[in-house]
């Protein structure tokens, strides 16, 4: 599709030419130059206060101040504890825009997360996901505000909990099933990480299983042929290593990934353990494949521990627990959200980089909703570690980006 012109694909870039021409636009952009050190200030200063999953209320209350502060208007945080602030539109009994970034990191409680600086690198947990997005966030807000600009539909901007993890996008299924913006969301941008060019178009979904095997463990020595959960489940996993379909291969097309990410159990070394864990995730970009095989897990776990206890079911017990469900979706080629970034992308001179991801934009993508995730600039690096970094150095692109694709969807959606 892309560099395929077409009529529509035409008259959106006739569009985008014409709105990049707009002289409030050009203030917009002017402020988003000049002030590059306080979207630093702004940066340093949300990454210093904690945000780990189901703890980021000081971080959304910090948010919704700043949004106060900036002018947004109906600034408040919603009862999962996503921060929230409007700027009008010129229709504003419209579908709203929306235009978001998550709060939370993958850092537990406790983690030091103050940023420190070395030259243009900003370090440490979160300085990249998500504290370029938010820091975009901010920076779009207050360079529309600064051009009196007003968008033909209202821009609801978002700073949500529950991206990471655990959190399962309970910010976003807050948003679209229970908030007070549910039935008008027309549109969403997601703000995630770094980089200029890549956009997630299509959503990666995943189901993540906490299996527990419970025994009734005992002595090393007296107790040895009692059955050893830790053997079960080492048993189990292998099987499941073995499953076809399951096999790493290059290329996304329906692609199915399972891995276990965290083992626990046992009490010492000679004592044959009482229950043993995984936490498994099972990632597919199709969703016939993700029901599949998560039924085949709990087949393959019921059969290991059939065969291992023969004519005694209740020597141990399988205990297997859903802890996160985020369902796939695409983006459709010809969305007029997709034509309207890839006219931005040719105006800026910017090679789209079309990808899959798991982001915040799979909860609208999987009710059909138009939805994206995009870069917030700069560089990064050690995502998900405590040797995190980011460089704003050159983001300006990407906030250009933003701010056109943002205002043009608000005008095309508006005009459907």
């Amino acid at each position: 599709m892309i560099g395929r012109m077409t009529a529509h694909t035409a008259l959106t870039q006739h569009r985008v030419t014409r709105l990049a021409a707009y002289l409030p636009l050009h203030r917009a952009f002017h402020w988003l130059h000049l002030h590059q050190p306080q979207m630093r200030l702004w940066q340093l200063e949300l990454l210093a206060i904690p945000a780990p999953p189901f703890g980021e209320s000081a971080r959304a209350a910090w948010f919704a101040a700043r949004f106060a502060q900036l002018g947004l208007s109906h600034v408040h945080i919603d009862q999962e504890g996503n921060a929230l602030g409007e700027l009008p539109g010129s229709s504003p009994h419209s579908p709203v825009i929306v235009l978001s970034a998550h709060l939370d990191t993958v850092f537990p409680a406790g983690t030091d997360t103050v940023p420190k600086e070395d030259g243009t690198r900003i370090l440490g947990p979160g300085s990249c996901d998500n504290g370029a997005g938010l820091a975009a966030l901010l920076g779009i807000v207050a360079a529309l505000r600064f051009a009196e600009l007003q968008p033909a539909r209202t821009l609801l901007f978002v700073a949500n909990v529950g991206e990471e993890g655990e959190g399962d996008l309970r910010g976003m299924r807050h948003l679209f099933a229970h908030g007070a913006y549910r039935s008008r969301i027309g549109a969403l941008l997601a703000l995630e990480g770094s980089g200029t060019a890549a956009v997630v178009t299509r959503a990666l979904g995943s189901r993540r299983f906490r299996v527990t095997i419970t025994g009734p463990g005992g002595h090393s020595w007296s107790d040895a042929g009692a059955p050893n959960p830790i053997l079960l489940l080492s048993r189990a996993l292998i099987a499941l290593a073995e499953l076809p379909g399951l096999q790493p291969r290059s290329g996304e097309d329906a692609r199915t990934t399972l891995n276990p990410g965290c083992i626990s159990g046992g009490t010492s070394i000679n004592s044959i353990p009482a229950s043993a864990t995984v936490q498994l995730d099972l990632r597919s970009t199709s969703p016939q494949q993700l029901a599949f095989h998560a039924a085949e897990i709990r087949r393959v776990f019921e059969q290991i521990l059939a065969q291992a206890c023969p004519g005694k079911p209740s020597a141990v017990e399988l205990t297997l627990d859903v802890i996160g469900d985020r369902p796939p979706g695409a983006l459709a080629e010809a969305s007029p959200l997709l034509l309207t970034l890839l006219a931005v992308d040719r105006h800026l001179g910017i090679r789209t980089e079309l990808r899959i991801g798991s982001t915040d934009a799979n909860l609208p993508l999987s009710l059909g909703i138009p939805a994206i995730a995009l870069a917030a600039g700069g560089t990064g690096g050690g995502i998900h570690t405590q040797a995190e970094w980011y460089d704003p150095t050159g983001r300006e692109t990407a906030l250009r980006r933003i701010l056109l694709t943002l205002l043009d969807t608000a005008e095309t959606l508006s005009a459907e």
